[in-house]
């Protein structure tokens, strides 16, 4: 049991340095793109790119694993840069409407090919069947620490 217990210890070390190696080398590669541009915002401004006209502040909010607050500040900054811009969905007053602006879109062309061969450099020489075992654990991991499991 002993033995168990030292081989799982330092699985939260591990899975953060992982991401930090991940988030530092798109911030590296947003650097050389000369963007000022954090991971927080692409991610947002790329949901806002793939939802196309039905992307809304809610759907963000709730896609972004990150609280309220957070996002609607991230969100703030892009309207600030001119990428985004927030309007109301026609006919439903209470939704907001979030659309790329010519400046986003640029943004966009820039930086998707890069993140694409980013995403592909994090799966080298993994095949498929490892893949899909590394999601699969990656979710049990993450089942095992939500609000229902916690013991």
């Amino acid at each position: 049991m002993l033995h168990q217990i030292d081989e799982i210890s330092g699985i939260g070390l591990h899975l953060d340095m992982v991401l930090r190696k991940v988030q530092d080398a798109y911030l590296r590669k947003f650097q050389e793109l000369q963007l000022d541009l954090t991971i927080e915002q692409w991610v947002i401004l790329y949901r806002i790119f793939q939802s196309g006209d039905d992307a809304s502040q809610t759907d963000i909010v709730k896609s972004n694993f990150r609280n309220r607050a957070t996002t609607s500040r991230v969100i703030g900054g892009l309207e600030r840069k001119e990428w985004i811009r927030k309007t109301r969905f026609e006919g439903d007053m209470k939704r907001f409407k979030l659309e790329l602006t010519s400046k986003g879109q640029k943004v966009i062309t820039i930086v998707e090919p890069h993140a694409q061969n980013l995403r592909k450099q994090a799966v080298k020489g993994l095949d498929t069947l490892e893949f899909e075992t590394f999601l699969r654990v990656l979710d049990r991991i993450g089942d095992n620490y939500s609000q229902n499991s916690i013991l």
